[in-house]
């Protein structure tokens, strides 16, 4: 495993549309394992192949530690509701922003060992798969702002101490 540099908001690749993943084997098995421990490095809940310079239709979601979520060409299939939440992105450090997500969506995919695995989610698992499904299309939170004025700079939250 590795993990692999994140691409920024700026970078042509993240704006273009990922192609469906044909066939499942070793690559896209240490595609999805570089992709949790990239994702984990740099303390997001989700990641998306794009977003490290892969044009495939891959995704990694972890609400809570151990808890992984692997879908390979997923998709939205119903998506109800809607709600207001501040997102942010890896591709775009230190910044968040208002827009809308859905309160509930169904998504589709198989995991690595090529079995169907279908979703019905809410809060930030809704808003993640929304987020992550987004990248595979080239859409990033941003292109949801009214304007990018909406943009807001966080400040990065601080590392806790190790104690002795």
């Amino acid at each position: 495993m590795a993990v692999l540099p994140i691409l920024p908001a700026s970078s042509p690749v993240v704006h273009q549309k990922s192609k469906r993943v044909r066939r499942i084997d070793g690559s896209i098995h240490r595609l999805l394992d570089d992709l949790v421990e990239t994702m984990r490095a740099a303390g997001g809940v989700g990641l998306a192949a794009p977003q490290v310079g892969v044009l495939l239709r891959v995704i990694v979601i972890e609400l809570s530690q151990g808890e992984i979520i692997e879908l390979i060409n997923p998709e939205i299939v119903k998506a109800t509701g809607e709600r207001e939440v501040e997102e942010g992105c890896l591709c775009l450090p230190g910044y968040v922003g208002r827009i809308k997500r859905s309160e509930v969506v169904k998504a589709k995919g198989v995991d690595r060992d090529s079995k169907p695995v279908r979703i019905k989610a809410d809060e930030l698992l809704a808003e993640a798969l929304e987020h992550e499904i987004d990248h595979l299309n080239g859409i990033l939170f941003v292109d949801h702002l009214e304007s990018l004025d909406d943009l807001h700079k966080v400040e990065p939250k601080p590392v806790a101490a190790a104690t002795e």
